[in-house]
């Protein structure tokens, strides 16, 4: 089935799922919505786009190019940088040449990174100024 059907009847399409196979070489950047699963390798950029892009790369992956995505899964090899806007896993057989910027990471034992680790949360919240006050009121010598 290629989709599902809501109450209006009308076709919601399913998750897509990109496979990038074990043999396969890209050359040149590519730019993918829903889920990309790599087996072979790519030379060039790798980009999500939507909240809900995922990226996994088996252990048999090899990356040499910048990677950005809300969720990635790293069993592979990486030469650039990795950003991940959600959430970063690293599972045992990861090998990451390049920086890592993540909210989020799960990294396994085994897992390597050469490179700086940046956590990328959310921007600091603002606090609410204080309301302007009667001095006089506070003090007490309001109540003579």
């Amino acid at each position: 089935m290629l989709g599902n059907r809501n109450k209006a009847n009308q076709v919601v399409p399913a998750e897509t799922t990109s496979l990038i196979a074990n043999g396969t070489q890209i050359r040149g950047d590519v730019t993918f919505n829903g889920r990309l699963h790599v087996d072979g390798s790519v030379e060039g950029a790798l980009h999500g786009e939507g909240d809900n892009a995922v990226l996994t790369l088996s252990n048999s992956a090899r990356i040499k190019g910048q990677i950005t995505a809300p969720h990635v899964v790293i069993n592979g090899e990486v030469e650039g940088d990795v950003t991940a806007t959600q959430r970063l896993e690293l599972a045992a057989g990861a090998r990451v040449e390049g920086n890592v910027y993540y909210k989020v990471m799960e990294m396994s034992a085994g897992a390597q990174i050469n490179g700086k680790i940046v956590h990328r949360g959310d921007a600091p919240k603002q606090l609410a100024a204080p309301e302007e006050t009667d001095e006089f009121a506070l003090s007490g010598a309001a109540h003579t």
